[in-house]
């Protein structure tokens, strides 16, 4: 019986990536064939190994791997979330969409949640989208005429604070927050805010699409007119004193911030692969 060695037709392949035609000085196969009695069967399994290695971790292709883990850059989840949110507005007001974004929102406790953004003539809708089950599961409606006050500026601590982020962001005000009540204020589930924060989401520069939408400047320029003309139009309103965008640090009042960390280091609020669990 042949054993393998004594097959004719099976040759030993020479594993080379590109660029490795020349010999290198320090490469164990680049001696001449015919120098030397040595077994070259080590050396093939030295270059083998090499090649593997290479293989397995693919460095230029790190990124592209961490943005696949975002349900949001999967082909058409954006789209479809837009869809959705189009045939809710139509069905519901019948109001004029101006444009839609995507955002991180950073609540009371320094919390980050993926969001969709909508602006239409009357309303700034905050939308929490399951990516993964691509349906929308909380929508929150607010007025652009109740909307006051427009900060934009670098997040800021308290002093001792343990989970500071860096970084600058957006706050919109409908509601005076001296006004809250300490319940409210201590409670990292509360819905009786009466202001939310953005800032851009981090896969901005995954897509020229996504560098579209995620864009804290762009959701501004369409928010600020928006919320005027909304002013102008309401009646009865009683405020006389229009909308006010002004440029100052934005005071994230955490100190331990134990809850933050722990979510906002696993991305907890937004919808990504977290890979399989069991055997």
């Amino acid at each position: 019986m042949s054993t393998i060695g004594d097959f004719e037709g099976f040759q030993p392949v020479s594993l080379k990536q590109e660029g490795d035609d020349q010999p290198s000085e320090t490469d164990p196969l680049s001696t001449e064939e015919g120098s030397s009695g040595k077994d070259p069967s080590p050396r093939q399994i030295s270059r083998l190994s090499s090649v593997t290695e290479s293989a397995l971790y693919p460095n230029p292709y790190h990124q592209h791997y961490i943005a696949r883990k975002y349900f949001v850059t999967r082909p058409g989840a954006i789209e479809t979330a837009m869809e959705d949110l189009k045939g809710h507005v139509d069905k519901t007001s019948g109001e004029t969409i101006q444009g839609f974004w995507l955002l991180t929102e950073i609540d009371h406790w320094n919390n980050e949640k993926e969001r969709i953004l909508l602006v239409t003539d009357k309303t700034l809708l905050i939308c929490k989208y399951d990516f993964i089950m691509l349906s929308c599961v909380q929508l929150q409606r607010i007025p652009l005429s109740a909307v006051y006050r427009i900060c934009l500026g670098k997040f800021s601590f308290p002093g001792m604070s343990l989970d500071k982020r860096p970084g600058e962001g957006l706050r919109i005000y409908w509601g005076r927050p001296e006004q809250q009540s300490l319940l409210s204020r201590w409670n990292p589930w509360s819905t009786e805010v009466p202001y939310a924060t953005f800032t851009e989401h981090p896969m901005k520069y995954t897509s020229e699409r996504l560098l579209e939408i995620c864009k804290l400047s762009g959701f501004t320029s369409k928010l600020v007119p928006a919320i005027q003309n909304a002013h102008k139009d309401s009646t009865g309103s009683g405020r006389g004193k229009g909308l006010m965008v002004i440029t100052e640090p934005i005071l994230i009042e955490t100190y331990t911030g134990l809850m933050s960390f722990i979510g906002n280091r696993n991305k907890l609020g937004y919808s990504l692969a977290r890979g399989s669990i069991g055997f």
